[in-house]
């Protein structure tokens, strides 16, 4: 088979390692890819956003089977275009995508379908939302941003000035685009968090390993939202009990509000849970894979994922048995300095092999290049040091040795993944 696989970071890179396993993948592609993936596949210079630019490269290079990853093409409508083009693809529709396209929706439809979520109130008006936050008076309180925004379009206020400064900046600035012209409200829940992705095939869902993500950019949860500074898989708080509850109370009612709304999902569905003192409640919605999440939950799957996802293509996910591992994952990622605000890129990367990888860890590219016979820094997220284990403190071990032997110009990780209750 000739696979193609659509976009650019470690999430995208870990797809692919896992995905070589299969003797069916005889050729991988990866649009438009980074330096580090292109030694696992061969990378194509399409961006992942071009739908056209995309299904045209996929019949040229006569793909057999297409992954789209990222949620700017899913939700843009790539799924769409690949299928009506006779490509199949694993990844929601663009309609099925507005589980993580739209805040407003996905609220709305937990709302409608009784899924436990925290409670909200959406807004297209800057000063009905103040007025609202204003007259609410309780804190922190949670603003988000409507539409797509990289991971940070979530702030979370602790004054009526933190409030009316988010609301302008959402609102009024745009310092989200578009995805700012309306706004979700919610209240502040407590409790950890839990990452569960979960393959299905618009009838079957099969939730995989849990994931621990941090996405503060400095340690003890300090500095701002990024994309993700480190995982660590399973998730201890995210007991056989949770997991019972999360399936008949979230999960699967998911599955069939998005059916009863007419827009199956079929794909990698995410879900973020805030686990309360009240039980699992749905933080958010991701139609794709997160990132970095897969870079642990993938290493632990034991059943070959080129075979899962062409039964979610054939909607026999059923028939599939799922299983993992039981060892541990832990992934630090090393970041470029000033990451997620202003940094620098192009500096030579030092304890990588020609591969791109080194002794103890497997490293999945996010931001890099290969230039001049050497690996440089090109993106925020550079590195993901992946490592797995018995326990979760040796696979943290093992990722954080790994950490210590690389370096490049403005390096930066946080040294606390996997410690926080």
């Amino acid at each position: 088979m000739n696979i193609l696989v659509i976009g650019s970071g470690g999430r995208e890179h870990a797809i692919i390692r896992k995905l070589k396993e299969n003797p069916l993948a005889q050729t991988i592609y990866c649009a438009p890819g980074n330096g580090g993936i292109a030694a696992d596949a061969v990378c194509l210079p399409v961006k992942a956003c071009d739908v056209q630019g995309m299904v045209a490269i996929a019949k040229e290079k006569k793909i057999d089977f297409a992954v789209v990853t990222p949620d700017d093409p899913l939700v843009f409508g790539m799924v769409d275009a690949m299928n009506n083009a006779g490509i199949k693809t694993f990844g929601p529709t663009a309609a099925a995508a507005q589980i993580e396209g739209s805040k407003v929706f996905s609220k709305n439809l937990m709302k409608k379908y009784g899924i436990p979520t925290a409670t909200y109130e959406t807004f297209d008006d800057a000063a009905d939302a103040v007025s609202y936050i204003r007259a609410r008076g309780q804190f922190p309180v949670v603003i988000k941003a409507d539409g797509l925004a990289l991971g940070k379009g979530v702030l979370i206020v602790n004054s009526m000035s933190e409030a009316e400064e988010g609301i302008h900046s959402i609102m009024e600035d745009k310092v989200f685009g578009a995805s700012g012209n309306r706004v979700v409200i919610e209240e502040f829940l407590t409790g950890p968090e839990a990452s569960v992705l979960a393959f299905c095939d618009g009838n079957t869902i099969v939730p995989m390993v849990s994931a621990m993500d941090h996405k503060r950019a400095l340690d003890h949860d300090q500095g701002l939202n990024t994309g993700g500074m480190g995982t660590v898989a399973p998730n201890r708080h995210y007991t056989a009990e949770i997991a019972e509850r999360c399936m008949k109370t979230i999960f699967q009612p998911t599955v069939e509000a998005m059916k009863a709304e007419g827009r199956p999902f079929s794909g990698c569905l995410f879900f973020g849970l805030m686990i309360t003192p009240k039980g699992p409640y749905v933080i958010e919605y991701n139609c794709r894979f997160g990132d970095p999440e897969t870079q642990v939950v993938l290493p632990l799957l034991k059943t070959d994922l080129l075979e899962i996802m062409l039964a979610v293509w054939d909607k026999r996910l059923d028939k599939v048995k799922v299983e993992f591992s039981d060892l541990h994952a832990a992934c630090v990622v090393l970041a470029s300095g000033g990451y997620p605000v202003s940094y620098q890129t192009g500096f030579p990367i030092s304890g990588l092999n020609q591969q791109g990888q080194m002794e103890g860890a497997t490293i999945y590219h996010a931001g890099t290049k290969f230039e001049d016979g050497v690996y440089k820094t090109a993106g925020g997220r550079v590195l993901g040091l992946v490592a797995t284990a018995p326990t979760g403190n040796d696979a943290l071990k093992k990722a954080y040795q790994a950490a210590e032997k690389i370096s490049f110009g403005g390096v930066h990780y946080r040294r606390d993944i996997g410690a926080k209750n």
